[in-house]
């Protein structure tokens, strides 16, 4: 339900997304839209929300690894010491790989996601042809339903699904048809996430209860899934059949899916985890770099490194300061829950303001090219406002407000960030001569493809 509910903001967002990046094909996503949509100040909040976002996705995505890799070594999963570490090393790593500049193979990346999903798919089947149960599926439902507080902060962490939205918007400028290849990316990846979390979910109900879900397999679930199809996997079962070449077929396949299947998903879902770590990194680099252009943030932040041609400062900073968020880990078994409380701080204020922006810029700029324009509209004074912007809009808004209520760390911690850096903002404004809410510089786009 959670997944569903956050799945109907995830599809608005999207769209949201691919109007306003094929509108305005500059890096900077939602900070951009409300740079253009209102002013400057809005365009540093929005983007700094949306740093938060980035750094907590960094932490996030470290802190799982280890829980796969214990497939090979348990001691990852049993020690939260060890496994904070090798989380914590894991960020170092990639900074330094990031501040290096050293490309990374698309060709592999894909590789590697096409195979992940393929892999997800093949849990899911596996999951419904042998372990699905109507009965018990809404047996385990009705049996562990939550509060409605625990409902709705079940919403913000699904909202985790979200990452690749931004992501995709801050690569437009390395596009070679923006305007064409960054909606067309969007649209497909409504349908990708929306299917494959559906079954996943519904494969982690048929493989475990929710209990066990949220102790055991909390931090490796798609582990957890692998496991609990492994053992339905009998000998028993393949003797049922009474056609004596498939009892040998599924005897066969059986013995493969043991051997083959729990080093698959480790190794595979450690290494997606490593991908979305280091896209996390690569996230903030090109904020940072679009924020600093743009005099967002103060210029020593986007300072380009004059060999590797990488804004060194705030990949090591923002980096750093997602391995402190970690530090938890050590001594805290709720670190996890409360990541995922900071992401959606940071990611459902910044993308509020994407929704904010594209209807502000439907009643500013109604007459605007826009290569991609959202259907479904309603009329207000003469202007065409999308409903799916709005009931966005409605949506993130809500998650924010749900965890402000019943996180207090997201709160305390969220708010601290944003105080913290709007007061950077406005000094380094001062010093500068320019009004925060000012339009300061206006950025070239000319150089497709050649981002740090």
């Amino acid at each position: 339900m959670a997944l569903g509910i956050a799945a109907i903001f995830f599809v608005c967002t999207a769209l949201t997304y691919a109007e306003g990046t094929a509108m305005i094909p500059e890096a900077g996503g939602s900070a951009t839209f409300a740079r253009h949509a209102f002013n400057d100040l809005s365009g540093f909040i929005s983007g700094w929300a949306l740093m938060f976002g980035y750094i907590v996705t960094i932490a996030i995505s470290a802190y799982t690894i280890p829980s796969y890799l214990a497939f090979f070594w348990p001691v990852l999963k049993e020690s939260a010491f060890l496994g904070t570490i090798v989380a914590m090393g894991v960020v170092i790593f990639l900074i330094l790989i990031n501040v290096l500049g050293v490309r990374e193979s698309s060709v592999f990346n894909l590789g590697l996601a096409i195979l992940s999903l393929i892999t997800q798919l093949l849990l899911i089947i596996l999951a419904f042809i042998f372990l699905f149960s109507p009965s018990v599926f809404f047996e385990r439902i009705t049996n562990y339903w939550p509060s409605t507080s625990n409902l709705l902060f079940g919403v913000a962490i699904a909202a985790i699904a979200y990452t690749g939205v931004e992501t995709a918007s801050q690569m437009v400028e390395e596009a070679r048809r923006p305007r064409v290849s960054v909606p067309r990316t969007l649209t497909l990846l409504i349908f990708v996430v929306v299917i494959m979390f559906g079954g996943i979910c519904a494969a982690a109900f048929s493989a475990m209860t929710p209990e066990e879900l949220a102790t055991d397999w909390a931090k490796d679930p798609v582990a957890g899934i692998a496991h609990g199809i492994l053992l339905s996997l009998t000998p028993e079962k393949a003797a049922s059949s009474s056609d004596p070449l498939t009892t040998v077929a599924l005897t066969q396949l059986f013995a493969v899916l043991h051997n083959l299947l729990p080093v698959l998903v480790s190794v595979l879902a450690a290494t997606i985890l490593l991908i979305a770590t280091n896209a996390g990194l690569m996230g903030i680099s090109r904020l940072a770099f679009s924020m600093g252009r743009l005099r967002l943030i103060p210029e020593g932040l986007s300072r380009i490194h004059r060999r590797f041609k990488t804004p060194y400062p705030s990949i090591v900073l923002f980096g750093l300061v997602a391995i402190v968020l970690l530090a938890p880990g050590f001594f805290w078994p709720g670190v996890f829950e409360s990541l995922g409380g900071l992401y959606a701080f940071g990611s459902m204020l910044s993308f509020s303001f994407a929704h904010a922006s594209i209807i502000s810029l439907r009643i500013r700029r109604p007459n605007e090219g826009r290569p991609f324009k959202l259907g479904w509209n309603i009329k207000v004074a003469g202007r065409e406002l999308p409903l799916s912007a709005i009931i966005g809009l409605l949506g993130t808004l809500s998650i924010w407000i749900v965890i402000l209520i019943l996180q207090p760390i997201s709160r305390y911690v969220g708010f601290a960030w944003m105080i913290g850096g709007v007061a950077m903002y406005l000094i380094y404004r001062m010093r500068s001569g320019v009004k925060a809410g000012d339009i300061a510089a206006t950025p070239d786009t000319t150089y497709n493809g050649r981002l740090p």
